[in-house]
């Protein structure tokens, strides 16, 4: 049976897995059932990053400041003769498991027969809940707005 290449892009995936809580993200990941031993390559490392803004979102770039960022590389151990694949994590913050378990599953998204399950069992769901929360944001925002107007005095 030939499987389904991942419809979603690496970015994708560290992008909700990074806004996602830590502990969706581990609650979810151990429904998966998944079993990788894997080892740290690099980290779990805590450091700062220039953040950049654009005036009206535009204009020309400036620092707006820095962020605490914590990141994470790990490799699985599937006796691969190139040491299997490697995953990468970031996260906002000073979370070192968070970083580490991004890793993790960016590793395992890499291997063909575990990329589609990953997909639609984890990153789905927690894209989904990402989703559910932005709009009921939006919509508490949308309820509290005040439309101003201005009368033009007659002479």
């Amino acid at each position: 049976m030939k499987q389904t290449p991942s419809r979603r892009t690496p970015a994708e995936r560290q992008r909700v897995m990074a806004l996602t809580p830590r502990e969706r993200l581990e609650a979810r990941w151990a429904a998966l059932a998944l079993t990788a031993d894997h080892r740290c390559v690099r980290g779990p490392e805590t450091g700062m990053a220039m953040v950049r803004g654009r005036m009206g979102g535009t204009g020309n770039a400036f620092n707006l400041g820095e962020m605490t960022l914590s990141r994470a590389s790990v490799a699985l151990d599937d006796g691969a003769p190139d040491g299997g694949p490697l995953g990468h994590g970031w996260v906002a913050g000073r979370d070192h498991r968070h970083a580490e378990l991004i890793a993790l599953v960016d590793a395992c998204a890499q291997r063909p027969d575990w990329a589609a399950r990953i997909d639609a069992e984890l990153i789905d769901p927690l894209a989904a809940s990402l989703a559910e929360g932005r709009e009921a944001a939006s919509r508490t925002a949308a309820a509290t707005r005040v439309d101003f107007f201005t009368l033009v005095r007659g002479e």
